[in-house]
């Protein structure tokens, strides 16, 4: 399997990766598009020609967001739309209002090291937004994406992982800390480890349609996903705009050098390649989150917590 390199580096921008793209006809839709790196993921979209649903919680806080960025970018199909991927209505009333074709779905949306919480399901919070719900969320969209795919030659499905997904793998014995005492972080990792896997899983089962996903680590970025941590604590040589951040999830929609490839996890706008352990510079992926059996796994498990 050839490693996927492109020129775009650690400093480049979402606008300077879409550049030269046209995704006039598309739609796309982006969880968290109102804040953080959903919004310059969501503007370089719309500025590509992409109809763009910013998918929020709060759709008050969404509405100006999309219309500074119908501002900035002429683009008039910027809508938004409520979703709370803690909230299984809320996802399966998204599902339900979708009407037509999706070719791209940026799985943004996510919580951080949260103290702990759980859903009325008794499921742990950071794995349930992070994971379950944007499981939901893309499994709810299958037939629009395969439509999308079907229209154009290809749909394609973005994961925003995190290097924190060193810090554990998925543990099936106890996904939501029933039996091991609660740490924020392992839990962060549990859920970032689960994106990567879902765009293994997601590839191996959507590729004949024409959909794939990939996954990515968009760097250290100050947005309100530290919001329970105090703040970002990575080195000042690490720490990228959200221009830089959301060029990740822009090169994984709407680069041609990405066409027809799924399964994979970019860091610094390059294929990561898998490492022992966390790197200093926050590339590299860990073996775990990679492993189609484990993504095999993690697809049936999901799939049964949501039946």
């Amino acid at each position: 399997m050839t490693r996927i390199t492109t020129p775009f580096r650690f400093e480049s921008t979402a606008a300077e990766v879409a550049e030269g793209i046209d995704l006039s006809g598309r739609r796309a839709i982006v969880t968290g598009g109102a804040s953080g790196i959903g919004v310059e993921t969501a503007r370089a979209l719309a500025g590509a020609g992409a109809e763009v649903t910013l998918a929020v919680r709060n759709p008050d806080a969404g509405a100006p967001v999309a219309a500074d960025i119908t501002a900035s970018t002429g683009n008039p199909g910027v809508h938004v739309a409520p979703l709370d991927l803690a909230d299984r209505a809320s996802i399966a009333a998204f599902v339900a209002g979708w009407r037509g074709p999706l070719h791209v779905l940026v799985n943004n949306a996510g919580v951080m090291a949260c103290p702990e919480t759980h859903t009325r399901e008794g499921w742990e919070l950071q794995f349930a937004t992070n994971h379950l719900g944007h499981f939901a969320l893309a499994t709810g969209l299958h037939r629009a994406l395969a439509a999308g795919a079907a229209a154009t030659g290809e749909a394609r499905v973005v994961a925003v992982s995190s290097s924190a997904l060193f810090r554990s793998a998925v543990v099936f014995d106890d996904l939501h800390f029933e039996r091991r005492p609660y740490d924020p972080w392992s839990a962060y990792g549990q859920s970032k480890t689960a994106n990567v896997l879902f765009a293994v899983g997601a590839t191996t089962r959507w590729a004949t349609e024409g959909i794939t996903a990939n996954a990515l680590m968009p760097g250290a970025i100050e947005t309100k996903l530290q919001r329970h941590v105090g703040g970002l604590r990575s080195r000042q040589s690490l720490r990228k705009t959200t221009e830089q951040g959301a060029s990740m999830s822009v090169l994984l929609a709407t680069s041609p050098l990405l066409k027809g490839i799924g399964g994979r996890y970019f860091a610094d706008n390059q294929e990561a390649v898998v490492v022992p352990e966390a790197p200093a510079d926050l590339t590299g992926v860990a073996a775990h989150a990679l492993d189609p059996e484990a993504a095999g796994r993690l697809w049936l498990v999901s799939a049964e917590l949501l039946s």
